[in-house]
């Protein structure tokens, strides 16, 4: 009886679990080139900025980042798909989106003797995710991955406010979500988290008053609170309240944050909303952009004992919401011209046909073409959430 065939890819699996945090590459470029028979394997991290994809190497780094803009790389990070590139001396080389539900990470590539056959390519990419994750449960107990995504040196604000997020983007089948922060590497106080279930999809957008670590410890401060209240499974208008007094017991009235937080119903579309300030929604249906209020409401921390209230809208699948900090939307060009709605709605239908994921990056790239010098006033926060809906409501047979 012949031996059963061996499959590849779960045995590159195995090993990545068995393996080291910072050992993943090592062991992904052992297995690919003794089951593959690849030449080489490399790991290409997105920076905090999503400009470059930085090579993962042990320190000090020493080879040049690859653009986003304008290499095959980029585009397979991009585009989200896995791309092939023919080489003159036969070999060919795949470049394999290595992304985390929805969450972009980065590329790996792999050179390798002639280009794949569909089964070898489609192997590849589960290799790839498997990476993926890997990385995400090795970043608890290594910092190479996230040292090889630094362009730069992070300010301790934007340390402190990076390792509080969620992630940039994140897929399911009711929703995309996709959000971006700049100046990547010396933010201070805008910030945005999420949280899903089997039911509802939770955001929180704020903008922190102040600058550099003042302004990221508030932001903290109140994010934890926000999370703490909604693990409680407390109704939202308390979970801004408790957020509320946590940040008046520490600063007693001096400091307060602005927060937009909304929680979706998955299977309806409806969503609970309670506007604590200056962060603002906009949303796209169909070919009509436009802005949404709310009733305003005190930013949490501004007076003792605030009660909150929600309101409720709905939304459809097709839909596109906005999310900006006054850092998007109130900047001013040299001339003191605002950014303002037109220019934004602008920006929004500019990007209609990209994915959310891409969506926030291209909308700062635009606000930086606006102000039109390096000095930076104000930290700036974008979020993209295109809304699919839940399933189908089954309708009973007869």
């Amino acid at each position: 009886m012949a031996a059963p065939a061996v499959n590849r890819y779960l045995v590159v699996e195995e090993a990545l679990r068995a393996g080291a945090p910072h050992d993943l590459l090592n062991i992904a470029r052992r297995q690919l080139r003794q089951l593959y028979k690849a030449n080489t394997v490399d790991l290409l991290l997105a920076d905090y900025a999503l400009t470059m994809l930085q090579q993962v190497s042990e320190l000090p780094y020493t080879r040049q980042p690859i653009p986003v803009n304008g290499s095959t790389a980029g585009q397979a990070f991009g585009a989200q798909h896995e791309f092939v590139e023919r080489h003159a001396d036969a070999t060919a080389t795949a470049y394999l989106p290595v992304t985390v539900r929805g969450d972009r990470l980065g590329v790996l590539t792999v050179t390798l003797p002639e280009a794949p056959g569909k089964d070898d390519l489609a192997e590849l990419v589960k290799v790839a995710q498997a990476l993926g994750h890997e990385i995400v449960v090795a970043e608890r107990d290594t910092d190479l991955y996230l040292q090889a995504r630094r362009a730069a040196r992070l300010t301790l604000a934007a340390e402190m406010q990076w390792q509080l997020l969620p992630g940039r983007s994140c897929k399911r089948s009711e929703y995309d979500l996709g959000a971006q922060l700049e100046p990547a590497y010396a933010i201070y106080g805008d910030n945005f988290d999420w949280s899903t279930s089997a039911d509802h999809l939770t955001l929180t957008v704020t903008n922190g008053m102040g600058e550099g670590i003042n302004a990221a410890l508030l932001t903290n401060l109140a994010i934890n609170a926000l999370r703490n209240a909604r693990r409680a499974g407390i109704p939202l208008a308390d979970q801004a309240a408790l957020a509320d007094q946590a940040v008046y017991g520490q600063h007693a009235g001096k400091l307060h944050l602005a927060v937009l937080l909304l929680r979706f119903e998955l299977r309806t579309g409806r969503v609970e909303v309670i506007d604590a300030g200056s962060p603002r929604m906009w949303r796209q249906r169909g070919n009509t952009i436009e802005t949404i209020s709310f009733e305003d409401q005190l930013p949490l921390g501004m007076f003792e004992d605030t009660q909150y209230t929600s309101e409720a809208f709905q939304v459809r699948p097709g839909d596109r919401l906005i999310f900006v900090s006054d850092g998007v939307y109130d900047v001013a060009s040299p001339a003191g011209e605002r950014y303002g709605e037109r220019a934004l709605a602008r920006a929004i239908n500019l990007t209609r046909l990209l994915p959310a994921a891409q969506v926030p990056r291209e909308i700062l790239q635009q606000l930086t073409g606006h102000r039109t010098t390096t000095t930076v006033t104000d930290d700036a926060m974008v979020l993209c959430l295109d809304w699919h809906g839940g399933p189908s409501p089954v309708v009973a047979s007869t």
